[in-house]
């Protein structure tokens, strides 16, 4: 696997695999929202349980996209490796778009269930801090003219957000908190109601493929990007 770490390997074994992606993901989400709709409303919560399907994955892979930035941003600063700072820029969009599906639809249960669209939960508030560093990093990037300057600062700050994963994850073991515990990977049990388990799991993996999609897709434009800028740069020596 450390060959890929070569752009033109990258791009020649990526190539035929980035639509099969695509076309997995776009049947497990098919299948996965179909499977959402069929399984009886919970006892307590009704329709609004349904809410579960795509929130839980949405938060999940919100962190995953996270881990993915801060670890790539760790090889770029160390290494100063090309395609480590590609993967950690393409990994931020992707990720400040999962989290904000996240909390949009964890407000939208939020109201129903507790009566509120937001409240200001250990839980929430550092879910909502992770997708401010997500911004953060963007706008570092962009705010430097710069690139490897702007790339270096960026790696710093994704590097850092590193910390708040572990209190996002056990906020809600740490504190107390109006945020419910984990309800399915909990010890002995799912914890969650064997009927629910198909669509859960299918919309989870579905929203990991589209995360690989997703992320695939944009480090394979950023090294066309980064190409097109080292071509014009020869050109305009060569002039």
């Amino acid at each position: 696997m450390f060959g890929l770490s070569n752009p033109q390997r990258f791009m020649a074994f990526t190539g035929p695999l980035t639509p099969v992606l695509w076309a997995v993901a776009a049947v497990l989400l098919a299948v996965g929202t179909w499977l959402s709709f069929t399984v009886p409303a919970d006892y307590q919560q009704g329709d609004t349980v349904r809410i579960m399907f795509v929130h839980v994955p949405a938060a999940v892979w919100g962190l995953g996209a996270y881990s993915a930035l801060g670890v790539s941003s760790f090889f770029a600063l160390v290494f100063r490796h090309a395609l480590a700072d590609a993967a950690a820029r393409a990994a931020a969009l992707p990720g400040a778009a999962f989290t904000a599906l996240a909390l949009f639809t964890g407000s939208l249960w939020g109201q129903p269930m507790w009566g509120t669209w937001w409240v200001w939960d250990a839980r929430l508030t550092s879910v909502l801090v992770l997708f401010l560093f997500y911004l953060g990093y963007m706008a570092l990037r962009a705010s430097i003219d710069d690139e490897q300057k702007g790339a270096r600062a960026a790696a710093v700050l994704g590097l850092v957000g590193l910390i708040n994963l572990p209190i996002v994850k056990f906020s809600v073991d740490w504190w107390n908190t109006l945020h419910q515990p984990a309800s399915f990977l909990t010890p002995g049990s799912s914890g969650l109601d064997t009927v629910y388990l198909p669509p859960f799991l299918t919309m989870l993996a579905a929203y990991g493929i589209l995360f690989a999609a997703l992320w695939l897709t944009a480090i394979r434009t950023e090294i066309r990007r980064r190409r097109v800028l080292t071509l014009r740069a020869r050109q305009a020596l060569e002039a």
